[in-house]
């Protein structure tokens, strides 16, 4: 896995060279960076175990071509685990540290759909790192703030999906 983190950070680095500065006919013009609250609902399988995830996540936009921008986010997940299981002696959450790297198209004044994939690593002792993909679609207002709404699935041996709001605050 290691050898596969190695390879998204090159990768990330040969597209932030390799990017021509342009600017865009939206208000989005340029590269930005941003810090977000995010809260989801886990979907599927995963609902029987967790209740609710929240987190933190820090993303960078850069400018690709008009309106087209790349992404490359981080963060941190906690779900957690059902009363009703933690009375048993479960754990009552679990953590996970999600980075993606993805593609931004803004639609029109505002409006934009983003796919991202990349790894999820976990937090706890002995928990690997799953495959992670999240398609979204959210809105960008003036003033720098964002609200993006998404689904996430992060896949090992089972998948653990969440529908999950992220609200940011971008600084240019």
């Amino acid at each position: 896995m290691k050898n596969y983190l190695l390879t998204f950070a090159l990768l990330g680095a040969a597209v932030f060279s390799c990017m021509a500065q342009t600017a865009s006919k939206s208000s989005n013009q340029e590269s930005k960076f941003s810090i977000g609250v995010d809260a989801g609902l886990p979907t599927g399988n995963a609902s029987n175990v967790y209740n609710f995830a929240i987190g933190g996540s820090v993303k960078y936009e850069a400018l690709a071509s008009t309106d087209f921008f790349v992404t490359f986010s981080a963060g941190y997940e906690s779900f957690l685990v059902k009363s009703s299981l933690t009375s048993l002696g479960a754990k009552s959450s679990m953590g996970f540290v999600p980075l993606k790297a993805g593609l931004k198209y803004y639609f029109s004044e505002g409006f934009f759909g983003e796919a991202q994939v990349g790894a999820s690593i976990s937090a706890e002792s002995g928990g690997g790192t799953a495959f992670a993909f999240a398609p979204c679609i959210g809105y960008s207002f003036n003033g720098g703030f964002e609200a993006g709404i998404r689904y996430e699935d992060w896949t090992k041996s089972g998948n653990l999906g969440q529908v999950a709001l992220r609200l940011a605050y971008r600084f240019n």
